[in-house]
């Protein structure tokens, strides 16, 4: 049977530790919370060998052992043995080339607290460039720890990386024979009084329980004696810290004279950073920003509109032949217009989300999306955030769900909580489906200069609005939540690199699967659910209908089509939908909408692109057999008021927009806010005041454009 063991997966951020946590796990690997803190927990399985498999655990970024944020108090707890649920038996430390005087401060701490390392070496191709050339065994000797060379984009190194852990597993590898720097003479007197009581821990960790005691899980009564220990030694923290990191320098600078040639400083600057002073630039560089984005949004009406009218065409060609081969019966019914119509709201979308999500990878991968931080901080502090924002705002571009979780990484609260609030104004991809149907209809297919779409043009301006009303609500807010922090923006600029298009395809397929099968389940559900509401009612009310048509046929029998379409709507009206529709319809009708708008506004609450599938189910409910081969835009667009005129107007059509671009219609992004700021006060304030903006905006558009 093969030996487990815990690896605690520790390094910079940047340097390359996801990469290699992905590669060495793969698809075995679990998402959760670490215990008391809402910092995600990575772990994921990896044989090593055929005689040891692992469980890798990885820990957030940090640059040191002197942690400030809550994830880096995770990683710390965990390496100084103070968090019950993890314990590890090896630290793989991922220590990147290009970087490695930074990086080997970290790297220096971890070997003193007399933990089995194995290191990691990232970055080599970016260190050549850079002409940086680093004498691998000399380092080895000199830190005393293994070090593998490895690259996991390309698969360079990893079975060797994993030999080396299966032999320090083994007990091939030796710890250090002596610390980094000579941390006993840090404090003396005051870790020798430490060691005492906790004779197992090196004189390195010592130094931390004297530092950081109060964090630490310690049995009754060590509080009191620590305390009383730094008394009695008059222990400084903040001077030995100083110290500390002054020594550690020191060494450093010695081993890389040693083992490390690094090329002229006055060299010319490397493309990444010629590249960064036009990206970069105060000015070209927003209007490089705005270009890109121009081209993202273009580029989902583009190359998604031809698979996206197939998809249509086949549906629309299923349904007529559905209609045509089977028996009049409420099964055939269920199945075409609740089963067919709600999966075409499902499939129609995912070229649009597998584009979107592709190109967000691409800028991701390359290193642009950590520019667009960089660009944007200057306009966040005035409206009261800071550039570590714009990262949860860009994600709610996907989804704001994971969005909101990734503010944690916010030091300051009132920042963090005022990002956590604004987050979902931002144009998630389950708005999507609701803009690209929308626009298809009250916004014309135009080309300008033979290439700009006016609904590519449109589809900007949308997610560009949720932007700018997430900053108005922001700099509102923050003069009503108050906080005494200082805030300090700090962010290390990745070097750009070729797009992974193995990566961008796999997330593609992946964002794809979510769409259909997690947002695809509500969807049907509520197809089916709308489908029973919108064919049945009330008996006496339904019976009413019905006998009173069968008596204008018998009657008009010329006018027998007719009178059967007029049947066929006032049952629809009549049925469970119609009277939810009806009871909501007069405090939407100042904005523009009828009653099946109305209840496309109540499902969207579970998701919002349940519109769609929604406006599916309510259009071919009660149809015709000759017109279960059109499209559900063709629907909407000829679908009119009892006075005659168009439903989906452009009035109606830019307020619905509006709408969908502010309100909150999701039951998990209010979960999820309540679960970050542990009070339901905050996600009520938000789905109060998103909920209001959204209706006096939509009524302010459609008073205009009436």
């Amino acid at each position: 049977m093969a030996k487990k063991i815990n690896i605690a997966l520790v390094g910079n951020p940047n340097s390359g530790k996801s990469s290699l946590f992905n590669y060495l796990t793969g698809l075995n690997q679990q998402v959760g919370n670490f215990p008391g803190v809402t910092v995600d927990k990575k772990m994921g399985q990896s044989r090593i060998s055929e005689a040891l498999s692992a469980t890798i655990i990885d820990l957030p970024g940090t640059y040191s052992l002197y942690p400030k944020r809550a994830d880096e108090w995770v990683a710390y707890r965990v390496l100084l043995g103070q968090d019950d649920a993890i314990k590890p038996d090896m630290v793989l430390l991922v220590a990147d080339a290009s970087n490695l005087k930074r990086n080997l401060l970290f790297c220096s701490q971890i070997i003193d607290l007399n933990i089995p390392v194995v290191v990691a070496l990232t970055m080599m191709d970016l260190a050549k460039r850079k002409g940086t050339q680093i004498d691998i065994p000399g380092l080895e000797r000199e830190l005393g720890v293994p070090i593998v060379p490895v690259n996991p984009r390309k698969n360079k190194g990893i079975d060797q990386l994993k030999k080396v852990i299966d032999q320090s597993a083994g007990h091939l590898y030796q710890p250090p024979p002596r610390d980094f720097i000579d941390t006993h003479e840090l404090a003396p007197n005051a870790i020798e009084e430490v060691k005492k009581h906790y004779p197992e821990i090196s004189n390195y960790t010592a130094v931390h329980y004297l530092i950081n005691h109060e964090q630490f899980l310690l049995k009754h009564g060590m509080q009191e004696t620590i305390e009383q220990i730094e008394v009695d030694n008059k222990f400084n923290p903040t001077k030995t810290q100083a110290e500390e990191i002054m020594q550690r320098y020191g060494h450093i600078k010695h081993i890389m004279q040693q083992t490390v040639i690094e090329a002229d400083p006055l060299q010319k600057a490397l493309f990444t950073e010629r590249l960064d002073d036009v990206l970069l630039h105060r000015r070209w560089g927003y209007l490089i920003l705005l270009s890109v984005l121009f081209l993202l949004f273009q580029s989902v009406f583009w190359v998604a509109k031809y698979p996206m009218d197939g998809i249509e065409w086949a549906f629309g060609e299923l349904g007529g032949m559905l209609s045509n081969s089977l028996p009049q019966a409420w099964w055939s019914d269920l199945l075409i217009n609740g089963v067919v119509a709600g999966l075409s709201g499902i499939v129609i979308f995912i070229p649009q989300i597998m584009i979107l999500f592709g190109l967000i990878t691409i800028l991701e991968d390359t290193g642009y999306m950590a520019r667009i931080s960089f660009l944007t901080d200057k306009l966040m502090r005035k409206v009261g955030l800071n550039g570590k924002s714009v990262m949860p705002m860009i994600s709610g571009f996907a989804c704001a769900v994971p969005a909101i979780m990734t503010a944690r990484n916010i030091e300051n609260k009132k920042e963090r909580l005022l990002t956590i609030m604004v987050t979902p104004l931002m144009s998630c991809s389950a708005r999507l489906p609701v803009y690209t149907i929308l626009i298809a209809l009250v916004i014309p297919s135009k080309l300008y200069f033979g290439f700009l779409s006016l609904q590519g043009l449109v589809m900007m301006v949308l997610y560009l609005l949720g932007t700018v009303l997430a900053l108005i609500v922001a700099w509102v807010m923050k003069w009503f939540i108050k906080s005494a922090e200082r805030s300090f923006f700090i962010l290390e600029l990745p070097t750009y690199r070729a797009p992974r298009w193995k990566n961008a395809l796999t997330t593609m397929i992946e964002k794809a699967k979510i769409f259909v099968f997690d947002a695809g389940k509500v969807i049907m559900m509520i197809s089916l659910l709308l489908w029973a509401l919108s064919t049945y009612g009330p008996k006496q009310k339904m019976a009413n209908v019905t006998a009173k048509y069968e008596q204008l046929i018998k009657a008009n029998p010329q006018q027998t089509d007719e009178l059967n379409k007029q049947r066929k709507t006032e049952l629809l009206q009549s049925s469970y939908a119609g009277i939810l529709g009806k009871s909501i319809e007069p405090a939407i009708r100042p904005l523009g909408y009828d009653w099946k708008i109305g209840i496309a506004l109540i499902t969207s609450f579970a998701a919002r692109e349940v519109f769609v599938g929604t406006m599916a189910t309510l259009y071919s409910v009660g149809e015709d057999a000759d017109e279960n081969n059109t499209t559900l835009r063709q629907k909407m667009a000829a679908a009119v008021r009892q006075d005659g005129s168009k439903v989906y107007n452009l009035a109606t059509g830019l307020s619905l927009l509006m709408f969908y671009v502010i309100a909150m219609q999701c039951m998990s992004t209010l979960a999820v806010v309540k679960r970050e700021t542990k009070s339901w006060k905050w996600p009520i304030i938000q789905l109060v005041y998103m909920t209001g903006l959204a209706y006096l905006l939509s009524w302010v558009v459609y008073r205009i454009f009436i």
